[in-house]
């Protein structure tokens, strides 16, 4: 059974950083594309970057260069560093894995996710 459980989450003050962590088990991270979203409350599921491998990753344009995606393949574990945070990066966020998205930041596209975990972020 496939399971993603994300840590790491928590409160920051503007500015700060934080890296996110998302264990993955009942899959083998190195075929799959891990992606992370996030949700702030009243708006939309939106995706953060997904990644394939060193070379098959994307972000979205909004956060580019203030985050970093990553995975470790032999602890089957995807990352996210976060940096120069701000209040309106509050939201939970969360890891959805899937085969064949292609570099999709679409979060229908992503049947398996985790439950999520709280980012906060105060002024």
């Amino acid at each position: 059974q496939l399971k993603l459980m994300e840590s790491g989450g928590g409160s920051v003050q503007a500015g700060g950083s934080m890296k996110l962590s998302c264990a993955a088990s009942g899959i083998r991270s190195s075929v799959y594309w891990m992606a992370w979203f996030r949700q702030a409350p009243g708006k939309e599921r939106e995706g953060i970057a997904t990644m394939y491998s060193p070379g098959r990753l994307k972000y979205a344009d909004s956060l580019m260069g203030r985050v970093t995606i990553s995975k470790d393949n032999a602890k089957n574990t995807l990352y996210l560093q976060l940096n120069s945070l701000k209040p309106e990066d509050t939201a939970i966020y969360y890891c959805a894995a899937e085969s064949y998205v292609w570099g999709s930041l679409l979060p229908g596209e992503y049947k398996y996710w985790g439950q999520g975990t709280q980012v906060t972020v105060s002024s």
